[in-house]
């Protein structure tokens, strides 16, 4: 049995841990119920934020083992939902044109679309790298 694809990057895990009492490490690393935990409790009131530092390395395995690899990187997408969001362009990358373009038009559909994102885009990826959409 070969070791898993390398879907997620731990030093952008790291990275995203600077903000992590905002919850961005733990949306990265597909964990949307703790990162919307940590956005309103600042990290659990920044020692879950703490605690973290130490279990990025298995959050970034589990990770690893949980979505596929394939055409569309995780870290590019994570990047581009990160700081184009509200322009779709994230979905535009993903191969959705059609949601990329109403993101476009509509601020990332009022921004609920951005939030909705925020919850599903491993599996956006995961689906687009399984050949499932």
């Amino acid at each position: 049995m070969h070791p898993p694809d390398n879907t997620h990057s731990k030093i952008v895990g790291y990275i995203l841990w600077i903000f992590g009492f905002m919850g961005a490490h733990r949306f990265y690393f597909g964990r949307p119920v703790s990162g919307t935990i940590y956005f309103f409790t600042l990290g659990i009131f920044l020692i879950g934020w703490i605690v973290d530092l130490f279990l990025i390395p298995g959050m970034d395995r589990t990770a690893d083992v949980k979505y596929t690899s394939g055409n569309k990187d995780y870290t590019v997408s994570w990047i581009l939902l990160t700081f184009l969001g509200i322009f779709g362009i994230h979905r535009f990358y993903l191969g959705k044109w059609i949601t990329g373009l109403i993101w476009l038009l509509t601020g990332g559909l009022c921004l609920l679309g951005l939030l909705y994102d925020l919850w599903t885009l491993n599996e956006q990826i995961d689906e687009v790298n399984r050949g499932v959409i």
